[in-house]
């Protein structure tokens, strides 16, 4: 760790030979800056500090340095309003960002700016120079170990998404987690509800307490699993004893049926202060269930102190590259062959609607290391492995719009993919997708008006004599 050893000084433990890179440090504290700037020397590099921001943003842009290593908190301000400016001022510029502050929205919003890589402090003086000589490093040289370098990171987050989605979930994660509050997780199958629930666990007063997972889809009985949450008899030793101080995480409560949803609202009804943290998950829309009279209001009042709505992978596409690179390093750990992605498959990635969600995606890499003999994979691979994919049905969490163009759009990328798959040209597209959509749309709502033309009409927002002349052309009786 950081400190004033002299071993910790260099990456080696003697004197590098000079690199001419200069390494501009900005931190506030005396104490740091004297042991980086001798550690950096040592290591060979020319070193600049600074106590404040606004020096350091006078440098870049009197285009001195080539790497800013800069604390988040200054005299003057916060890092990360100044950024945004460096890394418009000079967009090659490696900047590593270190923090005392070890939060998630910390390293999230290093991410975000664009830094080369967060580090919180404590850190080892060696872990340190080595991250230098890597940022320094020709990308040209390093693509694979950097897009490694990345994953190794992302890994290391306990959440992985930087687009606009996924801030709404952090900002309430950061204020709920050190909270004793009850949370509602609500949000498609696939899409991490259960990695956020660990996330909020991790990060709360009470990370060092039992947890436990009750999955509530499977309760027909409601005395079976009340048996579980009190203990044999009702008379104790169940799992709300056993983490008095910790948390239960109740998932699948939106398929658990009335009667359990009953016996979970009287038992956390009844709860006095020295209790259990209740979380619980939900696949499905709980207000929408209120409407139905699917899901008692007396536990959704309950249970919803908190809801955090965990967005699904098609409304956060600018994820899709980073995660892809994780679970391609994962699958690698798991001892299939490493590979790198273009970015032109990261394009291609982007273009499906992932019913599946981020579950999906992770499958989709997984088969591509285990069947593909490429160790580069370009858009054609991902083209290849998404027609063999069975595209699943869409989640009845979306309305009946998403629906269709999510089905529309699917049929079209497994079409595209498909030609390109054959080498077939593909002719007259637009008249084929309204020809296929055209005939059973008539025929289903003429089933459905019994043969009434002039309702079918009306249904279809369509004059009675265009829709008899089309019924006509495409032989409908």
């Amino acid at each position: 760790m950081i400190g004033t050893n002299n071993k910790n000084f260099s990456a080696n433990g003697k004197s590098g030979k000079p690199t001419g890179n200069t390494v501009l440090i900005a931190d506030d504290d005396a104490s740091i800056r004297t042991v980086l700037s001798q550690a950096l020397a040592r290591a060979g590099f020319q070193v600049r500090s600074t106590s404040n921001a606004s020096t350091l943003w006078k440098w870049v842009k009197d285009n001195e340095g080539d790497l800013v290593l800069t604390d988040v908190m200054m005299p003057d301000g916060s890092v990360f309003d100044f950024l945004p400016r460096i890394r418009q001022e000079r967009p090659k510029l490696p900047i590593i960002v270190m923090s005392a502050q070890n939060t998630l929205l910390t390293a999230i919003s290093a991410a975000e700016q664009g830094a080369y890589e967060y580090l919180p402090k404590p850190f080892d003086l060696d872990k340190l120079i080595d991250l230098v000589k890597r940022a320094l490093s020709p990308i040209a040289e390093h693509r694979a170990v950097v897009q490694k370098r990345r994953a190794q990171s992302d890994e290391s987050l306990p959440l992985l998404g930087r687009s606009n989605a996924m801030q709404e979930v952090y900002r309430t994660l950061s204020r709920v987690a050190p909270s004793d509050l009850t949370v509602l997780i609500e949000g498609e199958v696939g899409v991490g509800k259960t990695l956020v629930a660990k996330t909020i666990c991790d990060f709360s007063q009470r990370k060092n307490a039992p947890v436990r997972t009750l999955n509530l889809a499977g309760f027909s009985d409601a005395y079976a699993f009340e048996q579980i949450l009190l203990g044999q008899n009702l008379q104790g030793g169940g799992i709300i004893d056993e983490c008095l101080d910790g948390t239960i995480i109740l998932d699948g409560i939106s398929d658990a049926p009335l009667q359990t949803q009953a016996r979970v609202a009287s038992i956390i009804g009844n709860f006095g202060e020295n209790a259990p943290r209740i979380i619980a998950i939900a696949n499905e829309n709980i207000r929408e269930m209120l409407i139905d009279g699917r899901f008692r209001k007396d536990l959704y009042h309950l249970l919803n102190v908190v809801s955090i709505k965990v967005p699904p992978l098609r409304e956060r596409i600018g994820d899709i590259g980073d995660l892809a690179r994780l679970f391609l390093s994962r699958a690698a750990k798991e001892g299939l062959t490493e590979k790198i992605l273009e970015k032109g498959a990261i394009d291609e990635l982007e273009t499906w609607t992932w019913p599946g969600n981020v579950r999906e995606l992770e499958n989709l890499m997984k088969r591509i290391c285990a069947l593909t003999s490429e160790a580069t994979i370009n858009s054609g691979v991902i083209s290849s492995a998404m027609v063999e994919t069975i595209t699943a049905p869409v989640s009845s969490n979306t309305n009946g719009d998403e629906d269709l163009t999510s089905a529309a759009r699917n049929a079209f990328i497994n079409l595209f993919a498909l030609a390109k798959s054959e080498g077939q040209p593909i002719i007259d597209l637009y008249s084929y997708a309204i020809r296929s959509v055209e005939k059973p749309l008539f025929e289903l709502t003429l089933k459905e008006t019994r043969g009434n033309q002039i309702r079918a009409a009306e249904l279809l927002g369509l004059n009675r004599n265009t829709l008899r002349k089309r019924l006509s052309e495409l032989n409908i009786q």
